[in-house]
Parts: C-alpha cells; structure tokens; sequence
C-alpha cells in the first residue's frame, strides 16, 4: 500500500495561509505542513498545530524569504536586512552564516512548543551546494527525515537520512487543475512513499502584498478540500499520513 504524504508549505507566512492549510487538513487531504519560524505568524501558527496535534509539523528553513533570527548573518542579507534572492544566495552567502542562521530556525521551532517530523526548505533551497551539507547535519542530529530534492525515483539526498521514494512538486501554478492533482496522485500511487507539495492558503493582505504566488493558493484550498478527491484517494487504496506515521 502506498504511503502518502501530502504537505503544505509556508506554515507561519500569514494568518490566511495558516487558516488555509489547517482547513485543508481538516477537512481535506492534507496530511503534514512545515513552518517558517522566521515569519511574523509563526506563534499562530504553532498554536494552531497544538490545538491539532494530529497534524504533522516539520521545519520549513528559510534563507530566502523575510528576515532572519540571527542579527550576526551579515553575507545572508542585503541592505535592507532581508534575506538576499536565491542567486545572490549562491554567490556570496558563508556556509558559517547559513549554519548559525538554520540551526537558530529549528531552535525556534523547539521553543514554540513543538516536536518537528521532517525538514524542508523555502524555495528547495536545502538542495543548493552551499546549504545540503549543513541540512543534512541537522537531520542527522535530529533524527529527522528530509525532502526529497529530486522526483526521480533513484535519488537519494544521502543514504544517511530518510527520503520518501518520490517528492511530487507539479501541483503548483498551472498545474492547479482538478485533474492535474489526480495525474500527481497517481503519480505517487507508483511507488511506496511518496510526498506531494501544495499551498493551500485564505487570501490575505500580506500574502496579497508579499508573495508571488497568491492568488493559486484559493484554487489550491477548493481542490485539497474537493470530497471527490478524498473519495478517489480511498478507493485507491492509498495511505494519507504524514512523517510521524510513515512506516519504511
């Protein structure tokens, strides 16, 4: 039977895409979501995934939206104290820096009164050359799983931590569709674990105003909460969990 896993990113973002997330996992196919412990509703948040226990929280690591926890991180920032693009990122960032600043997110994820499933990053940045080394550093001192970079079947981040069989990112902005989510789901019906990313998310103004990829994020919620997909999941066959119950 495969075992599915369908995760909602940018957790802590804002109160809408908190709103949206923990709608679609109440009342949709959701299963897992990962914070931003940088963002300004990270304690909404994580009071909300202490009122839901059930749901599976990991550590969505930041170095390329808002600003960081640590104020010594120079090379992470531009002038303005946010965090520098992804190019900018590669070029110039320390890998001193980038750890200090990572290792203070999941820091910060322990003090909001929460035990983390997994790792994952804004904008997969955790798969860049600079950032892998240090990520896999702290799954390994944290016994924690990671996503997958790679949707090919045969790739594995490192054979020191825990990767799903696949990692499905194609339900995103044009693939927002009905029938584009079922063709990823069959996708993950294909092998034994597999993690589908999504962004459901309640239209709000700082999601309306900071981010570029809003206005999908509603067309996202009305389709993770849609009953004919929870319906075709079941008569599948296939098992929603998240990373706490993922069983190798």
């Amino acid at each position: 039977m495969t075992q599915l896993i369908i995760n909602a990113d940018d957790f802590g973002y804002s109160k809408g895409v908190n709103l949206g997330i923990l709608e679609s996992f109440k009342n949709g196919v959701v299963t897992s979501t990962t914070l931003m412990t940088n963002m300004p509703c990270a304690e909404h948040a994580a009071k909300l995934a202490r009122e839901h226990p059930e749901l599976g929280v990991g550590i969505h690591l930041v170095l390329t939206c808002g600003s960081p926890l640590c104020k010594d991180v120079p090379s992470l920032v531009d002038d303005q104290g946010v965090f520098r693009s992804r190019r900018e990122l590669e070029k110039v960032a320390e890998p001193d820096h980038i750890e200090r600043e990572l290792t203070r997110q999941v820091e910060a994820f322990f003090s909001l009164g929460l035990k983390p499933t997994h790792l994952d990053s804004h904008h997969h940045v955790h798969s860049h050359g600079k950032v892998a080394p240090i990520v896999l550093k702290l799954a390994k001192q944290y016994r924690l799983p990671i996503r997958k970079v790679s949707d090919d079947p045969l790739h594995s981040t490192n054979r020191e931590v825990r990767t799903t069989d696949l990692f499905l990112s194609d339900f995103y902005g044009d693939g927002v569709t009905k029938n584009g989510f079922l063709q990823v789901l069959e996708r993950g019906a294909a092998v034994e674990t597999a993690e589908i990313m999504c962004h459901p998310a309640y239209l709000d103004h700082n999601l309306l105003t900071g981010s570029s990829y809003s206005l999908p994020r509603a067309k996202e919620l009305v389709i993770l909460t849609d009953p004919e997909i929870k319906d075709w999941i079941r008569t599948q066959g296939l098992k929603l969990i998240s990373y706490r119950e993922w069983k190798v």
